[in-house]
């Protein structure tokens, strides 16, 4: 333990180590956070969390949740195939694959278990079978900028779930660059053997940048290599893209029939904890097989089924959302008043979607930007400094009023004044 205590040591001395804050109250976008260094408290409005439609405290899906919890108890205690799942599962998966348009659908317990089920199954098949061969490897291609559930599924996906003994062919992965479908196809072009399972996997909205896959291209690219997959991880998409909200291919107006209608298995990833007021995940596809299997990699049968609540406020929500399909727009608008305020106010931001990357000079840290704001403005904002181009997140959602994103445009050019002048210091 010395090292890790002394390397601790260093990160918090070099200014890396992140602030922590309890929230002891939420109502809305309004909460009251305690800093946990400090022990000071602060009545705010939240700029950083993801309840993107406003559903977390919608007087419909907490009724729905606490009726779940009346019927079924505040958990399912074992997984799915060694205790069976509750009626709402099955309902769940049936509200979700209406909502891609995707057949099949499979619920985990969060987006990193997801993914390495994905892995799991797809590479190596999960159930030993007596006298059934596979040899076709894997190649996986993945963006460089793909979330870290992603990343690390592809990392460990040359091995079943982190156990090393295994007799499944081997799986070869490899990044492109960002966005970057010349670069993909080069990429499939030099690694590509004819016999390989080809796997693309990708975000849809980029979490740490905002911005959206080029779906078209993709599927451009992809079609050149017929029965590959297409993995698409919806979690910042769902609720925000397309017309009334159901993701990435109804914003480019595709459906994942005409995708696997040019020779491309679509597999979607929707998880809950933006659009849908709760946690949790679920993978969508064609294939009843694939869910199948699925159902018995070791994330779904090394730990319990989506407790009650969680599923029912998840339900609820779809439900909620495609009664208000409006709100999709609602969000849109807000995004488009918000970015265009920075814009007058010389911010960069990047991306184009409801995300929002606000780029700080270098000079300062965003760990101190944020701090000050939330001491001398009550607004919070997520900062970003080691793990990508030191930024502000923040993530504009429905219930956000217009004096409110103001009044948060208006902190954040008084707090880039102070600190400028200030040296960078967040007192």
């Amino acid at each position: 333990m010395q090292v890790v205590e002394n390397y601790i040591q260093r990160v918090k001395e070099e200014g890396l180590y992140p602030n922590h804050y309890v929230v002891h109250e939420k109502r809305g976008n309004y909460v009251n956070v305690e800093c946990e260094n400090s022990g000071d408290r602060y009545q705010a409005t939240n700029f950083g969390n993801n309840d993107i439609l406003g559903f977390a405290q919608h007087p419909a899906i907490r009724e729905a949740s606490i009726d779940a919890i009346d019927r079924y108890g505040a958990t399912n205690s074992s997984c799915h195939t060694l205790c069976g799942r509750i009626d709402l599962h099955r309902q769940l998966e049936q509200a979700i694959s209406r909502f891609k348009g995707l057949p099949h659908t499979y619920l985990f317990l969060n987006a990193w278990m997801a993914l390495q089920a994905v892995m799991d199954g797809f590479c190596h098949l999960a159930i030993p079978v007596a006298d059934f061969k596979n040899n076709r490897e894997t190649l996986i291609l993945t963006d460089i900028q793909n979330h870290g559930c992603i990343t690390s599924a592809v990392v460990n996906a040359d091995n079943r779930s982190g156990k090393m003994l295994t007799h499944s062919p081997k799986v070869r992965t490899k990044a492109y660059r960002h966005a970057d479908m010349d670069n993909l196809a080069s990429k499939l072009k030099r690694f590509a053997k004819p016999d390989d399972r080809i796997i693309v996997v990708t975000d849809a909205v980029f979490s740490m940048d905002g911005d959206v896959v080029p779906l078209p291209g993709l599927i451009s690219v992809m079609e050149n290599y017929p029965g590959a997959v297409l993995i698409l991880d919806e979690a910042h998409s769902s609720g925000a893209l397309g017309r009334t909200g159901h993701g990435i291919c109804q914003h480019f107006d595709i459906t994942p029939q005409q995708i696997r209608d040019r020779g491309i298995e679509p597999v979607v990833m929707t998880t809950f904890s933006k659009f849908g007021a709760s946690a949790g995940a679920a993978i969508s596809c064609f294939s009843e097989a694939f869910t199948n299997l699925l159902d018995a990699c070791p994330t779904s049968i090394g730990t319990i089924s989506l407790p009650p609540v969680a599923a029912a406020a998840a339900l609820a929500s779809i439900r909620q959302l495609e009664k208000d399909t409006h709100l999709p727009e609602v969000l849109r608008q807000k995004t488009r008043f918000f970015r265009g305020l920075l814009q007058e106010n010389n911010f960069e931001a990047l991306g184009m979607t409801n995300v929002v990357p606000v780029l700080v000079d270098e000079s300062i840290s965003p760990k101190d930007f944020a701090a000050y704001m939330l001491k001398q403005h009550g607004v919070w904002v997520s900062p970003v400094w080691f793990i990508a181009k030191p930024r502000l997140r923040v993530v504009v959602n429905v219930l956000h009023t217009e004096d409110e994103l103001l009044a948060l445009v208006e902190s954040l050019v008084k707090t880039r004044e102070h600190l400028q002048v200030s040296g960078n210091g967040a007192n």
